[in-house]
């Protein structure tokens, strides 16, 4: 180890005088034939807050010189060195414990190798649990040891890691250091097993299908692209799980969910990262109502399991979760924008509509497309409180089923909660050959707007729809900002552990 300490590569120059410290600590410590990173295990028994929570629960029933014995492991946070003893705080994935360290109990040579570890260090520490006397639960130590050496120090106590640029670059720094980030990801984590718990007990199968996929589909997504060698295949990878799970309804699995991590290759914001996890699920003999009624139990169930109450509050305004509202797109205009699509003569009046409204739109222009821009001008930024809007023009739901006394709709509904979208749904579309034309057409619209693309219609799945799919509910939702939502992150970037980033210049 000191051969890597002292590796030609490494530029000293560069680096801190508290590094080069460190750096040297470590080369001492190897000279002595105790290099820290030697140690391949430590027996732990338990987390501090298991050790705090024994002792508390025991403490009552202990017999005079009875002690409770613990091993535990961490990183040590904060020492106060008292001449012949000293007090440190542990870190470990339970929280944190106070330690009480003395030379008599050490001896002199292992207790004055503690003095000389740092801040930020991996240490073991066993010993038996006590009360101090101002209350404080601790663990006297009666053994230490050095498990792993920080080279680099942490941040000033007082001031932590709040660059959130340095935080999400270094998210291992700012989970030491800023503690209560874990709870966010552990809720992240408890969010995903709560979903997979109430879909698998509706009997829903969770499946796994392709994430390099052969072709660019003419979905308006942009994908990232890729070339596989072997085959010397040009390929992209997903922007959407959709196809393929269908195809399994098609096959005669009738409940089916995936949770996938979708590529886009597009802007990035609060709300966007270019790599994102969604669940999509279908469910055969089913249709685009009972997706509603299932989102709304499901979030209901989340928001108690996760929040404690189906009322929950989001960057300062509150959410009732309880309470869900249903409007027609055509509804919700009316309500918010003050206009009723059902009173537009023909086209061209929807676009004398939309003039009068300061809304722009294409020159040709039908009603139903004008009827989507005068939402998203009006309505989709006063949808606070959990709204789902249905019934969508066919003009954006390529995949949706049309309404059968109303063609120029779809079965299809979008909800919204604190002005943004959180998911989408069908009535999924089992018509091939109204499933062919639609496609044709967005791939048609894709290359009028992109005339490089190498979109393609994909006639597999066309196909796969000829062998008869039944009538089915699809839903399709991002994790990442249910996760901000229930944990009041105000960034997408708060709720991935490892988001997307600029690599610095110097890198």
């Amino acid at each position: 180890m000191a051969d890597v300490v002292n590796n030609e590569n490494v530029q000293t120059e560069d680096l801190s005088e508290q590094v080069l410290i460190r750096r040297d600590k470590l080369k001492v410590l190897c000279d002595e034939g105790k290099n820290p990173f030697e140690i391949t295990k430590y027996d732990v028994t338990h987390l501090s807050s298991e050790a705090i929570n024994l002792f508390a629960e025991k403490e009552a029933t202990l017999n005079e010189g009875e002690e409770i014995s613990v091993s535990v492991a961490g990183r040590m946070m904060s020492r106060r060195i008292m001449g012949k003893a000293s007090f440190a705080h542990l870190q470990d994935e339970g929280g944190r414990v106070q330690l009480y360290v003395s030379r008599n109990d050490l001896g002199d040579e292992d207790y004055a190798s503690f003095k000389k570890w740092d801040i930020g260090d991996i240490i073991g520490i066993e010993g038996c649990l006590f009360r101090t006397k101002t209350g404080e639960i601790s663990i006297h130590a009666k053994k230490a040891i050095l498990l792993a050496k920080s080279l680099h120090p942490l941040p000033e106590k007082y001031h932590g890691l709040t660059n959130l640029e340095q935080r999400y670059r270094q998210r291992y720094v700012d989970l030491i250091v800023n503690p209560e980030v874990k709870d966010t990801f552990y809720k992240r984590s408890q969010i995903l097993k709560e979903i997979r718990s109430y879909l698998d007990n509706k009997g829903f199968l969770e499946v796994d299908t392709p994430i390099l996929v052969p072709m660019e589909i003419g979905a308006s997504a942009r994908p990232f692209k890729t070339h596989h060698n072997t085959l010397d295949l040009d390929m992209t990878l997903r922007i959407e799980t959709e196809l393929y799970l269908k195809r399994l309804i098609v096959g005669g699995m009738h409940r089916v969910y995936e949770v996938g991590r979708i590529f886009r290759n597009e802007g990035m914001d609060p709300k966007h990262n270019p790599e994102f996890t969604t669940i999509e699920l279908y469910q055969a003999f089913a249709d685009y109502k009972d997706m509603m009624d299932l989102v709304e139990e499901m979030y209901k169930m989340l928001a108690e399991k996760i929040c404690g109450s189906t009322k929950i509050t989001y960057q300062g305004t509150e959410i009732d979760m309880g309470h869900w509202e249903r409007l027609t797109m055509a509804e919700a205009v009316k309500k918010y924008a003050g206009v009723d699509y059902n009173d537009w003569a023909d086209d061209s009046e929807a676009r004398e509509v939309a003039k009068k409204l300061h809304v722009e739109v294409a020159d040709d222009a039908t009603k139903g497309r004008v009827l989507i821009e005068i939402f998203d001008a009006y309505v989709e930024e006063k949808l606070i409180q959990p709204t789902f809007i249905y019934d969508y023009p066919v003009e954006n739901s390529p995949l949706a089923k049309r309404k059968p006394e109303n063609p120029a709709f779809t079965e299809r509904f979008e909800y919204f909660i604190n002005a943004t979208e959180y998911g989408n749904a069908f009535s999924e579309l089992n018509d091939p050959i109204d499933q062919k034309g639609r496609f044709e057409n967005q791939v048609a619209e894709k290359l009028k707007e992109e005339p490089d693309s190498k979109a393609e219609v994909d006639y597999d799945y066309v196909e796969a729809l000829e062998y008869g799919m039944p009538p089915t509910g699809g839903l399709g939702f991002g994790i990442d900002r249910l996760v901000m939502l229930l944990t009041d992150s105000a960034s997408i970037r708060d709720v991935l552990l490892f988001p997307t980033m600029k690599p610095l210049a110097d890198n």
